[in-house]
This record gives structure tokens, sequence and C-alpha cells, in this order.
């Protein structure tokens, strides 16, 4: 039975989704983060509130928590005795936090502790898991390479919750408040040892089926509600789901995703409309407060050849298949302002100086020739 487990990052992800389905297991969640006055209230706390939003609210309590600053020794010490170690921190500081992982697991071995553990970054990326394991092994020293390898499990996941930042109103920092909806599946393949029994974590043998499904339904509907929404001047994704013109294009476009993911994954054709219909409710929680310019943040990450715009349409090339609002989302996304994301602000630089076509070759890899390129630059002289 799985007791206890170290969760690294206790940002509204880490609060409002990983360590409560952990803690509603029972499992014993310590949390490891940086933000020194979090981390106070949390150890000192044992305890906080998830507003739970769905068709109505409710509130849980997560209880049996602690916290430790992830720069401390005392991380170490719990990584060396730890079940399970997650992850919620961000593509970014996962390569941050493999050296204290690293460190923790030369002090588990060096104690002589042979059990089985396993690791798992929830992250908005494609197998980051696989990405951690790399950057741990590069500060893991070579003679536990081997050891390592057979007793930990490095197992990739895919996540889905929507945890809108906090409102700044509420007096109680360490409260958050996330949809009703969660998905975390994980690759049962690379678990070491026994598979942990968590309520809400789901296991396949065919993960990047689950990665691409809500990379491409998900994110890709997300965003260009985002950049759709933007360019009529809607606030939130609500209210900008709430335009049926928006609301149109925007499930044409997770359509023509979901018809590549019905190609590749076989798909159940009517359980994928199902999944985009309880999308497109997702969207329009009245109870999410999601700010457009929030989610549509980063643009040029966002344009990237395997991120939620040109990978899916990579697949309707590859299948021949339609993309008519795929290209419009496209579009629009090069319609982004947005003067604090330095992202969009060397967008909008880089479109001014070299123009739409060079622009997006550069960012997404598509060829500045093909067809697809000219026809989303008549849409953004339309838009």
């Amino acid at each position: 039975m799985m007791k206890n487990a170290v969760h690294f990052g206790a940002g509204n992800i880490g609060r409002g989704f990983i360590g409560k389905l952990l803690s509603d297991a029972d499992i014993e969640v310590t949390f490891a983060d940086v933000d020194a006055p979090l981390v106070d209230q949390l150890s000192h706390k044992q305890e906080y509130k998830v507003k739970v939003v769905g068709t109505e609210c409710q509130i849980d309590t997560v209880t049996h928590v602690t916290a430790v600053n992830s720069n401390s020794d005392d991380v170490l010490e719990r990584i060396a005795k730890t079940d399970l170690v997650t992850t919620a921190v961000g593509p970014n500081v996962l390569d941050i936090i493999a050296k204290t992982i690293a460190k923790g697991l030369e002090k588990r071995f060096a104690s002589g502790n042979e059990a089985p553990l396993n690791i798992i970054a929830c992250e908005n990326m494609v197998r980051g898991t696989t990405h951690l394991k790399a950057e741990v092994f590069k500060h893991l020293d070579q003679s536990l390479h081997a050891k390592a390898e057979q007793l930990i499990g490095f197992v990739d996941s895919a996540v889905d919750r929507i945890v809108p930042p906090a409102e700044a109103a509420n007096d109680d920092p360490l409260e958050v408040t996330v949809e009703s909806f969660s998905e975390w599946i994980v690759d049962q393949t690379q678990f070491k040892g026994q598979l942990p029994e968590v309520k809400g974590m789901e296991t396949t043998d065919n993960l990047m089926a689950f990665v691409e499904r809500k990379l491409f339904t998900l994110n890709t509907g997300h965003c260009i509600t985002a950049y759709l929404g933007c360019l009529k001047g809607h606030k939130t994704i609500r209210e900008a789901i709430s335009d049926p013109e928006i609301r149109q294009d925007v499930k044409q476009a997770m359509q023509e995703s979901g018809e590549v993911l019905i190609q590749r994954y076989g798909f159940d054709r009517e359980a994928h409309a199902a999944y985009i219909e309880k999308i497109l409710g997702r969207f329009a929680n009245p109870y999410l407060v999601d700010e457009v310019d929030r989610v549509g943040r980063q643009p040029i990450r966002k344009l990237g050849p395997n991120d939620r715009l040109i990978k899916p349409l990579l697949g309707t090339m590859e299948y021949n298949t339609d993309n008519a609002a795929l290209l419009k989302g496209i579009a629009a996304a090069f319609k982004y302002h947005n003067e604090t994301d330095p992202q969009a602000v060397e967008l909008q630089n880089t479109l001014q100086q070299q123009g739409l076509k060079k622009t997006l070759a550069h960012y997404s890899g598509l060829d500045e020739n093909s067809p697809e390129v000219q026809k989303i630059e008549a849409l953004f002289n339309q838009l």
C-alpha cells in the first residue's frame, strides 16, 4: 500500500489537481517548492481548501499534507524514503529539479533503500517524464545508472484539468479553484513494482493516443477560442465560446483535428464527438474566469511544429482531410497582441519585418510556398 509521495510544485495545479488526487487516495503528500511563504503556510496548516466547480460548486478540504523547501536537504531526505515522486512545475523548471531528484536518488541508494520508486512528471508537455529522466541521469553518478534503470520507473503521463489563477480578492492564499473535470493518464508500461491505486489516475499502454487527443482537442480548441476571442474584443474564454460564430469555428477546428486522431489511432467517432462536446462545455463553465490573454500567451511556442496548432494541421496534410478552421485559428494567432508577453511582442516584430509567410515558416517549419501557408496568409489579410 502506498503511503507517501513527494510532489514538486505547490502551485495551483500541484494543490488543486495532483496533490488533491493523491491525498484523496490516502497518500500523505509532501509538497516541495521554492516559494518560502507558501511552504511555511502549507507546513503550518497541513491542509487547504479546493473549490471544485462544474454544474455546481463544492468545497473540499485536502488534509495530511506538508511542505518542504525544494532547495533544502529536507527534500533529499524525503526522496530517499518516499513511495512516489510527482511534479507540476512547468516544462522549464523540470531541468532545474532534475539535479535535486538525482541527489535524492543518490541518498536513497546510499541508505540502502531498494524499494522501487516511480516518478511521474505531470506537465503540459509530450513525454515530459522521459525528458526528466535524461536530465536526472546527467546529474546522477555514473555508477548508479544501472541501479536506477532497475529500480526507478520514469512514467510518462497526460494531464488535463483547467486551473485558472486564483482571484486575489480571496483572503486564503492556499485555496485554489479547479473545474470538476480531471484526467490523468499514465503509461502503465513504464512502472517499476506495483502500480499505485489512485482514483482518477488511469493507465494505458498507448499513451500517445491520449496525449494527442488532449493536445488536439482541449489545447487546440482553447487557444483558437482565445485568439478568435481577442479579435472580437472578448475578455474571457467563457465570453468568447458563448459567441456563436467563434463556437462554430472552434468546434469545426476540433472536428478537423479529431479526424486526424480517428485516422491515426482508431478512436471511436461517436465517442470522440462526445469528447468534443464535453470540452466545449468546459470552456463555457460559468464558475471559471479564464482570461483570453492568459490562454493565448506564448504564441511562438504554440506555433511550434509539435504543438497545438501546427501538429494537427500537419496531420490533416498527412491524411488529406479538411483543415479550413485550423488554418483560420493559425491566422488568428498572428493577430494576438499582448505587450506583457515577450513572445507576442517578438512575433509581432518579426511579422512587421519579414511578413506573414516567412514568419510562419520560421516558427512552424511549414514550407513558405505550400498551399497551406498561402491560405493562412489570405485568411490573415481577411481577419
